[in-house]
């Protein structure tokens, strides 16, 4: 009992930021972008995220994704994400309960007030249809981040969960880190390979971080980081943020989700732009082909795992809400995030490290981030 009421007392009082949340692509696909038809102000029992459950989580920060799927390519990529970035800038100027937060001074100030500090992050570098003045005008729109691709490569980066076509990143890809090292844009490498998340910590004089990965050790999917870029993380001064979602988490869903990877391709050749049959027929898919659930512990196994080979400074939380369809049992929606707290409080973390965990590791890389852009222009000639 005393450790549950611990557990509560701590999770009150820390400061929770999640890495990542799909919302804003499942508004515009469930609901027409509109918020009369999903109202963020009432508990739903749809979905994964609405205003009282994150409260109920005690979510002091969340980063909401602009998310543009990878056959966008070539075909009004940035007009998408721009339709993105807008849906959650009107999300923000409706409620009241968030602000949009532009730095990790802002996160800060916008908690103690008792809103919800509200991020954006671009998801899919062909948002940027190889322009640096895109990628520019998307940082000055409020992008903190940029996720380098989604389930396929790009003109510039490989995809996890594609054929390589660049041996990592291209050249351009390596001009892309560099200017958002000049902004003090956080390069995030989730959904890319193995080789793309090295280039990418080699070139970046900021600290990296994965938004919404798992440790690959734990869980063999090619979604998730591999011990040798985990020590890389550490070395440049980020973050890992744990996904929820059960295929990533649960050992023995790697498999499964591999499947269902390669089937969703040939789904999405079938149904060429129709989102919702599309969605129809991967349901289905995903119902034939169940997803192991798992539990919290399954989830904390990634980050213990974390811990040890990229230490307690480099671990984070990005449950990826609203873009998975399984979660681990008592993870169910962004009202759930306490359970994280008890069961880090029960393998006997310190209260220190688990507010490092929930929260203040990303702030110190954003803070990263930001430095680093203040260097590199007082540097320039």
């Amino acid at each position: 009992m005393e450790t549950v009421r611990r557990a509560a007392k701590l999770h009150e009082r820390a400061m929770v930021v999640d890495g990542h949340n799909d919302l804003a692509w499942r508004l515009r696909t469930k609901a027409g972008s509109s918020f009369e038809v999903f109202d963020l102000a009432v508990r739903h029992e749809e979905g994964h995220t609405d205003i009282p459950r994150l409260r109920e989580g005690g979510v002091n920060a969340q980063f909401f994704a602009a998310y543009v799927p990878s056959d966008y390519e070539g075909r009004c990529a940035a007009r998408v994400a721009l339709e993105q970035i807008d849906l959650i800038r009107r999300m923000v100027a409706r409620y009241s309960d968030f602000e949009l937060a532009l730095g990790a001074e802002d996160v800060r100030r916008i908690a103690r007030s008792g809103k919800i500090a509200a991020l954006i992050g671009i998801e899919g570098g062909q948002t940027i249809e190889n322009s640096l003045a895109v990628l520019r005008m998307f940082y000055e729109l409020g992008a903190r981040y940029m996720t380098f691709t989604h389930i396929d490569s790009t003109d510039w980066a490989d995809a996890a969960t594609d054929e390589p076509r660049h041996g990592g990143l291209s050249e351009f890809g390596e001009e892309v880190v560099r200017e958002m090292n000049r902004l003090g844009m956080l390069a995030d490498i989730s959904h890319v390979s193995a080789e793309a998340m090295a280039d990418t910590l080699r070139v970046s004089e900021a600290p990296v971080v994965a938004t919404h990965s798992g440790a690959r050790a734990v869980n063999g999917h090619s979604r998730n980081v591999p011990d040798e870029v985990l020590r890389q993380v550490q070395e440049s001064g980020g973050v890992v943020m744990v996904n929820f979602f059960s295929g990533f988490v649960v050992p023995e869903a790697a498999e499964v989700v591999s499947h269902l990877f390669g089937a969703y391709r040939e789904l999405r050749a079938q149904h060429g732009g129709d989102e919702a049959a599309l969605e129809g027929a991967w349901r289905r898919l995903s119902e034939e082909h169940p997803i192991p659930r798992g539990t919290v512990a399954d989830l904390v196994d990634h980050i213990d795992h974390i811990v040890q080979v990229a230490g307690i400074d480099h671990v984070g939380l990005g449950s990826d809400f609203d873009g998975i369809e399984v979660a681990p049992e008592g993870l169910e929606d962004v009202s759930k995030f306490p359970a994280v707290t008890a069961e880090l409080v029960g393998r006997g973390y310190s209260d220190r490290d688990i507010e490092k965990i929930l929260g203040g590791n990303i702030l110190r890389a954003m803070e990263g981030a930001e430095e680093t852009a203040l260097r590199l222009a007082a540097a320039a000639p």
